[in-house]
């Protein structure tokens, strides 16, 4: 299925979106908001279990903002759609796996579509930056997430300086899984995404939703809540035919058939 610059395939419990907008798969507001409308379908659709996201072509995975449109007056306050800019990093209880398949350059707005992923793989010739220093504005989700992902003086220098960080900076500083050959990167993302599609769903929900949730809490807090079930996604777990599914075949020495239910 193709959206304009998205196309989205189905493949049983695993969706790919990819976003083809050349030269450089920039996102404007139009494109994030069919963006996510993709996401939301992901999200509440019981069938689907795991996402990859992938940009098209071989240069950019994504960069960013569309600066063209900025600069015919489109606002970095417009409306990008319920999941926010990219569709995924402020849509409500998005509680499934996605993988980020970094097929080349991730730029400024680009690298936070990248972050607002669980997993990411990535080319031997990506790239990643954040240049919004330079266009005089704000990576506004890189400067929430980064310093939590990396350490705090790599972190301000990315955003401070706007320099470029190759795959192997990017995977020494625990922001990228793995790194392939080009040829190597949609298979290995799809492996992925089979191996997660195979495994609880709900259990999956949990960890999203209490990692999440939890980023604003004392450890105490937030161990309490996962205790007491206040947490929707751990409320629902615990009272689960998969919780009784999971104890049954560890106890049978089989492998658990999750339903998510």
């Amino acid at each position: 299925m193709s959206a304009g610059p998205l196309h989205v395939t189905r493949n049983g419990p695993i969706l790919e979106v990819v976003l083809d907008r050349p030269k450089a798969n920039a996102i404007d507001a139009a494109t994030s908001r069919v963006m996510s409308e993709a996401f939301v379908k992901f999200r509440d659709d019981p069938e689907l279990r795991v996402a990859i996201i992938t940009g098209g072509g071989e240069k950019f995975f994504c960069a960013g903002w569309d600066l063209k449109a900025a600069a015919a007056g489109e606002a970095p306050d417009e409306d990008y759609g319920a999941g926010g800019f990219g569709g995924i990093q402020e849509l409500p209880n998005l509680n499934k796996p996605i993988i980020a398949a970094v097929n080349g350059m991730a730029v400024g707005g680009g690298f936070e579509w990248a972050l607002s992923a669980d997993m990411i793989l990535a080319v031997e010739h990506a790239r990643f930056a954040l240049p919004e220093i330079k266009a005089g504005t704000l990576a506004d989700a890189a400067t929430l997430r980064l310093p939590r992902r990396i350490p705090y003086h790599v972190a301000m220098d990315l955003l401070l300086t706007g320099r470029w960080m190759d795959v192997a900076e990017a995977h020494q500083r625990g922001l990228v899984n793995e790194i392939l050959p080009a040829d190597k990167l949609m298979p290995r993302a799809r492996e992925l995404a089979a191996l997660l599609a195979g495994g609880p769903p709900l259990v999956f929900a949990a960890i999203k939703e209490v990692v999440r949730e939890s980023q604003t809490m004392s450890f105490e807090e937030a161990l309490l809540r996962i205790r007491h079930r206040r947490f929707r996604s751990v409320d629902i777990l615990y009272g689960s035919n998969d919780q009784k599914e999971g104890a049954r075949a560890f106890a049978e020495k089989r492998a658990p058939v999750w339903k998510g239910r």
